[in-house]
């Protein structure tokens, strides 16, 4: 009995080290406990939301069976007009044909390869590549590993025009970047979501062509079946709320539990359904920890009428 006592002290050390460990790997989220491919598949199939663009819909708004990610929605504004991307494994429509670099190039500054089809043009203004740009090595890792596993499809999408220049507005929160010590950290951990999640892109005023981040979260940006093309056929369009923490105007009266009733099943405080893009599907596949975060940040965003 005296050798398993002397056991039992000489263990406990290693034991409250163990269950420190434990909880420092807890914060990061399930991420740790994932594959590379599992962690991409998380990533591109909720928070990222490709598919609510890259996957062509049914009247009814559903992905279409065997198209997923075969490119979707059509764009029409005043400065361009694109469709959103094949980005299957296929080498002649898709991007099988691309290294892993061309694909996050691609991801983080809006270049196409310099070969294939559309060689060096870039991509559409629509394409939230300042949202992109501060994704964690690990994840934009994980996002190019699912993107192989995708089953290839064989479908052309018509050549974007553009008529000015690209431009993408630089995000603040994306250029001071992020790293992964910031994921222990609930709030930091939250604006990664919402930034690579792109949610400010469209909650945030956007006039002559030009988003106002110094507005953050106001809300505004209106969408119409004249710009979006793609969409069920009963979509009437949208406007973009005010997501900022204000208690009237903003989410600041909101309970948690209503805000992420919201951005998973797209039921607003009142009971109102509300509308495309806002692409309640694929937020309503995050983890708890997540959605916490998430709420978490929105919490800190300064409020505005």
């Amino acid at each position: 009995m005296a050798i398993a006592r002397n056991s039992l002290r000489t263990r406990r050390p290693i034991v409250g080290v163990a269950l420190v460990a434990l909880a420092v790997c807890g914060l990061a989220g399930s991420a740790a406990a994932q594959s590379t491919v599992e962690r991409g598949s998380y990533l591109v199939n909720s928070i990222l939301a490709c598919g609510n663009c890259h996957t062509p819909k049914t009247p009814a708004g559903k992905p279409i069976t065997g198209k997923h990610l075969a490119g979707g929605l059509a764009f029409n504004t005043p400065g361009f007009s694109a469709t959103a991307s094949n980005i299957t494994q296929d080498r002649d429509t898709g991007i099988g044909a691309w290294s892993d670099a061309e694909i996050k190039r691609s991801l983080t500054e809006g270049v196409r390869p310099n070969h294939g089809r559309l060689a060096n043009a870039p991509l559409a203004a629509v394409m939230p590549i300042s949202f992109f740009k501060p994704l964690l090595p690990r994840d934009l890792d994980a996002v190019v590993a699912y993107l192989r596993t995708v089953q290839p499809v064989h479908h052309d999408t018509p050549a974007p025009e553009y008529r000015m220049p690209v431009h993408h507005d630089p995000y603040p929160e994306a250029e001071k970047g992020f790293t992964e010590a910031m994921m222990a950290d609930p709030v930091k951990r939250g604006a990664y979501l919402v930034t690579v999640g792109h949610c400010m892109e469209c909650h945030s005023p956007f006039e002559k062509g030009r988003s106002d981040y110094s507005r953050l979260g106001k809300g505004g940006r209106t969408f119409s079946p004249s710009l979006v093309t793609g969409f069920p056929g009963a979509w009437k369009g949208s406007v973009a709320r005010n997501i900022t923490s204000h208690p009237r105007s903003g989410i600041g009266a909101w309970t948690d539990a209503e805000i992420k009733r919201a951005i998973t099943k797209g039921i607003s405080r009142d009971g109102r359904k509300l509308q495309a893009p806002m692409a309640f599907d694929y937020y309503d596949r995050m983890t708890t920890t997540d959605l916490d975060a998430i709420v978490a940040y929105l919490r800190t965003v300064p409020p505005l009428e």
